[in-house]
């Protein structure tokens, strides 16, 4: 596809004809050029699209451009689109077309089966497995200025080319590995809804708290979700509202006038006397009046049961050491808070125990912990002895 002269599609019409010639492939290279930086909601720039003979980058932004022949290519069930990375992209197409595109195949959770180690960079990813180079030139530009440069468009053109010898590679060695169950499983998470949506509700998860005041961990959850929703309603990055660090003070404030808002650091007056302050204001009031009995509940830290350190730091050497000898990427069989979670109750359901994590290490995880079996060193890799009765 070296000599494929990319198309720059700015109409409703050219882009239909696109997508009617795309839905005869097999699978199709997709990538996005959007911004953030001041928005809540992804804004859509670019879509670019890679096919067998072609290549096209679609401006998102054009004057009355309909994206619809875009959805139907996306939802289309016998087209394989092809990303990397491709959260960020799929949460987009999701808010546009309210589906997730399918099927997917995303070359990053690939390589990672592949043994190409933890989040592989694209670039990376195209250097060991095609011998291109990825000119990274344009890597920061603002892609909602209007009109772009020829080198601009043949960047954007550029990652959707590369990821068809890259996807077809990676399919192939996976194949024949017999991991493509492996990574279905992995795709199957990008396919749900779910996975891209934010429940305000939540928000206050990602927040470090150090107290156990079930009345302020209340405050926080109303002031972390209002955060979310007021971000959504203005599309605004969150932080442009209130940064995370401002939430527990303001929940430690509970303020119940605009003036009494302003108290907390980086509070504005006209912050706290706008529509936002006063819905904030609003929410705190509702949290400060819930019954104690409707309080968010609160273990102590005493009365939380604890993994033993040692098993913890014992099945983690088992776990890389199958990684190593399956050439996989650890960090894809199991994470660190699902370590912990068997060390504590290995009864319990977790993912290590499930499918092809099973197999690989959970149930090697499973005899370590009850004793059957033990590491040991041969050379410089670990190895397992049985143990007998």
């Amino acid at each position: 596809m070296s000599d494929t002269q990319t198309q720059y599609i700015t109409t409703t019409e050219a882009l239909s004809a696109l997508c009617e010639r795309l839905s005869g492939e097999e699978f199709v290279t997709v990538d996005t050029e959007f911004m953030r930086e001041r928005t809540y909601y992804p804004e859509l720039c670019l879509v670019q699209l890679g096919g067998t003979h072609e290549v096209a980058v679609v401006d998102a932004q054009a004057p009355g451009i309909d994206l619809a022949p875009l959805g139907a290519l996306l939802a289309k069930p016998d087209v394989v689109k092809v990303f990397h990375a491709c959260r960020q992209d799929i949460e987009i197409f999701l808010l546009m077309f309210d589906a997730v595109p399918a099927p997917v195949f995303d070359t990053q959770v690939a390589a990672m089966v592949a043994g190409f180690g933890d989040q592989v960079g694209y670039d990376s990813l195209v250097q060991s497995l095609t011998g291109g180079h990825i000119d990274k030139t344009h890597r920061f530009s603002d892609w909602s200025a209007r009109p772009l440069t020829k080198a601009q468009v043949e960047y954007a053109a550029a990652d959707v080319t590369h990821l068809r010898t890259v996807y077809e590679k990676l399919h192939a060695r996976l194949k024949a590995e017999g991991r493509m169950g492996w990574v279905a499983q992995e795709m199957a998470v990008l396919a749900e809804p779910g996975t891209y949506r934010v429940d305000p509700d939540k928000a206050w998860e990602r927040l470090k708290l150090r107290t156990n005041n079930r009345r302020q961990i209340a405050l926080v959850q109303a002031i972390a979700a209002w955060r979310e929703r007021e971000a959504q309603r203005v599309n605004i990055p969150r932080g442009r509202l209130l940064k995370d660090e401002q939430i527990p003070e303001v929940a430690a404030l509970a303020p119940d006038t605009p003036e009494a808002l302003t108290r907390a650091r980086g509070v504005s007056a006209g912050f706290a006397n706008g529509k936002s302050g006063v819905s904030l204001l609003a929410a705190i009031a509702a949290a400060k009046g819930m019954n104690d009995a409707d309080l968010p509940k609160v273990e102590r830290p005493r009365d939380v049961a604890r993994a033993s350190p040692a098993l913890v730091a014992l099945l983690k050497v088992l776990l890389n050491a199958a990684a190593e000898q399956n050439n996989v990427a650890a960090r894809l069989v199991a994470g660190g808070d699902e370590i912990e979670a068997l060390a504590l109750d290995e009864t319990a359901p977790n993912p290590i125990l499930e499918g092809w994590r099973r197999e690989m290490f959970g149930e090697n995880a499973l005899r370590l912990i009850r004793g059957e079996i033990a590491l040991s060193t041969k050379g410089k890799r670990i190895k397992i002895v049985e143990l007998g009765g």
